[in-house]
């Protein structure tokens, strides 16, 4: 995966999002990659490279944002060979629906994007809600949906405190409605803290596909 990661990381150097996903196009066509390994040893470490070394300071906001823009791309081109893995490699049934969800103070949103696809592989519908929406409507959404599982990814560890408030709320919903889903949290926010997941009340912490694939393995 090195050389791949390299010809990966100068595109998105370049900030040349069609070469990009000309690139991991390519690479899914010929099964020389697969999703589970593309989004883990390539999209996700590429965005964690320091690219502001031999640049301006203050532009390195703007060139974060490029960056993480090009990135989803590549995942939503990405979307046709998630549904074939599913059904080639994974032999997933339709298990049901999960939301994939942030707090709301939550801006990154990739890590939680690059889940709702680990989902879907394991048989899942998996509804992606967007970084920054309003819990209210996340409550909403959990209401109207009725999923099997509702995954709150969180990235930055000041929004936790964020987290644990929307997952109190979401036991209100859970208790008033008598409905049957089990609350997951994950990401880079917890990796410092697994006890934390415990601590806002979650059912679950998932940190890695194979968790997923091991939970949804029984369903």
């Amino acid at each position: 995966m090195n050389s791949l990661y390299r010809q990966f990381l100068s595109y998105l150097d370049k900030d040349d999002r069609y070469s990009c996903v000309e690139l991991v196009l390519s690479k899914l066509s010929n099964n020389e990659v697969d999703i589970v390994t593309l989004y883990v040893e390539i999209l996700a470490p590429s965005l964690r490279e320091s690219f502001c070394q031999d640049k301006q300071r203050q532009i390195c906001i703007w060139e974060e944002h490029v960056r993480t823009s090009i990135v989803r791309t590549v995942i939503e081109c990405c979307y046709p060979y998630v549904i074939r893995e599913r059904v080639e490699k994974y032999a997933s049934t339709l298990k049901g629906k999960v939301i994939v969800a942030c707090p709301t103070e939550e801006l990154h949103e990739i890590g939680a994007r690059m889940v709702a696809d680990f989902f879907t592989l394991c048989g899942f519908d998996s509804i992606f809600i967007g970084a920054n929406t309003p819990q209210s409507d996340i409550l909403e959404a959990i209401e109207y949906v009725k999923p099997r599982y509702l995954a709150i990814s969180v990235s930055n560890h000041y929004n936790l405190l964020a987290a644990h408030r929307m997952v109190q709320k979401i036991h209100e919903v859970r208790e008033n409605t008598r409905a049957k889903f089990e609350i997951i949290v994950g990401g880079s926010a917890f990796e410092q803290n697994l006890e934390m997941g415990r601590q806002i009340g979650s059912d679950l912490l998932l940190a890695t596909f194979d968790d997923i694939h091991r939970l949804t393995q029984g369903d």
